[in-house]
């Protein structure tokens, strides 16, 4: 919840702040751009954590992330504001992937999608109290300002995580075998798929969820309080698709899914943006139900196709793939918006995004359900995997 939170506050209230100093969708867009290219801010924590470990570097971010993105409040300018979420969004982010890295290597081999749902519904949760709080960007122009400082609130789990938070087990044996064994090198066919995967399929979302309140505040004529309704009403539903994507993906498999789910949930979030009314409602929510479908099932590619002593970096390296993805299509979005055309051409010619990933799944991807990570990466073959599955 805490590097959703701040994941998507920047995006949540980019609308309001570019008003305020002044800044259209273009600016808007390079700003997200810069924002999301600050990945790269990241790669030290995904290496330290292979190093040295989950725990200590997951309880610095936890302490650093907030306190960062909350002095985004204080900005007295758009290119301030954009520097400040610039350092605190990608240690957000760093956490996030960290996150996943840890209940990967933590949960059993027939649980490993339903934890990637698991956390996608706190990463909602936690989004959502970004979005609840937009109301607040209607006081007055600076009222966005106050969005930030809820940032704050999440230090106590910064300090409950320094107090409880134990090292992974995986990870712990992984020291201990990597006295003999050389730490392996990363398998760069698995991980130039998933991160042609990471990258089409930002090429859509991304925009999006950036744009998606310039488009209700300034074609449809949303307040500040109604996009907030609308981002919730259409949001929450896709709690459904999270539970149904997880289950189906542990016990029936992961491929399959993913191909059938992730064009037509694009393509019916790209129909949203050309609807109105109650259609333009319909189509986002059953989208959002749909896309989520297909979100654990892609998730959970991430960190089992990988060993331990670089789970880590390549879970970041797959993320970064994704964020240039989405930084591209963020660019053209918001220069032929600024042009004069409508959201909706826009979006749906961005569907080929999805469709490209279901292509990629269909013809590259392994089925990874009901095995175990160590099956799946042999390169981690002396750890003790029935000691794992014993307890």
């Amino acid at each position: 919840m805490l590097s959703a939170f701040v994941n998507t506050l920047f995006t949540q209230t980019v609308a309001f702040a570019g008003d305020d100093f002044g800044v259209g969708d273009w600016g808007r867009g390079v700003a997200g751009t810069v924002v999301r290219v600050g990945i790269i801010l990241g790669l030290p924590a995904a290496l330290l954590a292979d190093r040295i470990g989950r725990r200590r570097v997951v309880i610095v971010l936890a302490w650093a992330a907030p306190i960062i993105a909350s002095l985004g409040a204080i900005a007295p300018n758009f290119p301030i504001l954009v520097a400040t979420q610039t350092l605190g969004r990608p240690l957000g982010l760093a956490l996030d992937l960290l996150v996943a890295v840890i209940a990967a290597e933590e949960m059993p081999r027939g649980s490993r999608a339903y934890a990637v749902g698991l956390l996608a519904m706190a990463n909602g949760l936690g989004a959502g109290v970004a979005v609840i709080a937009l109301p607040l960007a209607d006081i007055g122009d600076n009222g966005w300002r106050f969005i930030y400082v809820i940032a704050l609130v999440w230090l106590a789990v910064a300090l409950d995580l320094t107090r409880r938070l134990p090292e992974t087990r995986r990870f712990e044996w992984h020291q201990e075998d990597v006295k003999a064994t050389p730490v392996p090198k990363l398998r760069r066919k698995r991980l130039a798929i998933q991160m042609a995967v990471a990258f089409f399929g930002n090429m859509l979302l991304s925009p999006a969820s950036f744009f998606q309140n310039s488009f209700l505040k300034d074609e449809r004529g949303f307040s500040a309080g109604m996009v907030a309704v609308f981002t919730l009403v259409t949001s929450t539903p896709a709690v459904i698709g999270l539970i149904v994507g997880a289950r189906v993906a542990d016990q029936k498999g992961r491929r399959r899914l993913a191909v059938t789910c992730a064009p037509i949930g694009g393509l019916l979030i790209a129909l949203s943006f050309s609807a109105t009314g109650g259609l333009m409602w319909m189509t986002a929510i059953i989208g959002a139900i749909i896309a989520a479908t297909a979100y654990p099932p892609l998730a959970v590619y991430r960190t089992e196709l990988f060993p331990t002593g670089n789970r880590g970096r390549a879970a970041f390296l797959i993320l970064a793939s994704a964020l240039i993805g989405g930084s591209i299509s963020l660019l053209i979005t918001g220069a032929i918006v600024d042009g004069g055309t409508s959201y909706g051409p826009v979006m749906l010619a961005l569907v080929v995004g999805p469709i490209i990933v279901a292509l990629i799944v269909f013809f590259t991807y392994p089925e990874t359900a009901h095995r175990e990570l160590e099956e799946l990466n042999p390169e981690d073959h002396t750890l003790p995997i029935n000691r794992f599955n014993q307890s």
